[in-house]
């Protein structure tokens, strides 16, 4: 009777041994899988999440043992990486800690905040319409030393590592620490020399990186622009026109474009436009800090569409290329 006792009490021991201990997660193909929690689920939303997406082959012992180790109190938000064969212990340990795994988020190439704001929402749990409300408060950027037209100048290109659950408040501010990492004394002071803001040295990037695909061009380019600055030139960047129109991929400026009435069209308005057009590379900031010095005061696309420029020092000699450039536009039937 005794010897009974003791095997069933075995077999008990081990039954209870294998639903804490034992693999309880199968995975359709094997791979990782990335649990998404909301913030605010609570322990049934979590369940109905495990269901919805077939990760536990057993769920009653999963429940048994979630409410064993206290799990339906400490639902944490996050993204969470799922191994095959898990346990039902290592994945309660595992969601009932936070114990998520980090986004690698990518800052590129973005031209405007609703851009921005939809690249953002696909990489992290802020919703685009909430950072599209801060991205447009003057007062809430203003703490930062930007505005809805400048916004776009916070954010340096660049893969962060951020938690999937962090809001929208939170990635801002995040984001200007690393803006203001960026911004070294070596950088401030070369902007200080040159008689540009940070955020100006950014708006005159964003429209040299727009320019041109050729990155050996954006010191030369940056000098130029530069020139024009400083003799009160005004820039006539056909990229800003392309922006206040909302047509950025528009291959031909015409001259009745250059009379649309926007603070960002440059060929009516003198100086840099209110912010910049576009998120700029940090190889563009950087080669508006080390410009290469010259005269030249004008360029246009080669007529080889190489993706190069000519550059001329007088209005003569532009006419000249801005001739052989538009010839060949017309040849090649690209007339807007």
């Amino acid at each position: 009777m005794i010897i009974i006792i003791f095997v069933i009490s075995g077999i008990e021991i081990g039954r209870l041994y294998h639903q804490i201990y034992g693999p309880n997660v199968k995975l359709v193909h094997k791979k990782d899988f990335y649990l998404f929690i909301p913030t605010g689920s609570t322990y049934e939303d979590v369940i109905l999440l495990l269901q919805k997406n077939k990760i536990v082959r057993d769920r009653k012992t999963f429940e048994w043992a979630a409410m064993k180790k206290k799990y339906p109190a400490n639902v944490h938000p996050g993204r969470y990486r799922i191994r095959n064969n898990m346990s039902n212990n290592e994945l309660i340990n595992m969601l009932r800690a936070g114990l998520q795994e980090p986004v690698d988020l990518v800052i590129n190439m973005a031209r405007t905040t609703d851009e921005l704001a939809e690249k953002i929402s696909g990489q992290i749990e802020a919703p685009k319409d909430e950072l599209l409300k801060l991205l447009h408060n003057n007062q809430f950027l203003s703490q930062y030393g930007f505005n809805r037209e400048s916004a776009l100048g916070m954010f340096i290109p660049n893969t962060y590592e951020f938690w999937w659950n962090t809001s929208a408040e939170s990635f801002i501010k995040r984001m200007y620490r690393e803006y203001d990492n960026f911004w070294t004394r070596e950088r401030i002071s070369r902007a200080k020399e040159i008689n540009l803001s940070p955020n100006e040295v950014i708006t005159l990037a964003s429209i040299i990186v727009n320019e041109t695909n050729m990155e050996n061009e954006y010191r030369r380019i940056a000098g130029l622009y530069i020139n024009r600055l400083s003799q009160g030139v005004k820039l006539q960047a056909d990229p800003t026109v392309k922006f206040a129109m909302g047509h950025f991929e528009k291959q031909r400026i015409l001259t009745r474009d250059t009379y649309i009435d926007s603070p960002y069209n440059t060929y009516l308005y003198g100086g840099l436009p209110p912010g910049p057009i576009s998120i700029p590379t940090v190889k563009a900031i950087d080669s508006v800090l080390k410009y290469e010095k010259h005269n030249y005061l004008y360029f246009c696309a080669r007529e080889d569409f190489s993706g190069y420029h000519n550059f001329a020092r007088t209005l003569d000699q532009h006419n000249k290329n801005a001739r052989l450039y538009q010839n060949e536009l017309n040849r090649r039937k690209i007339l807007k």
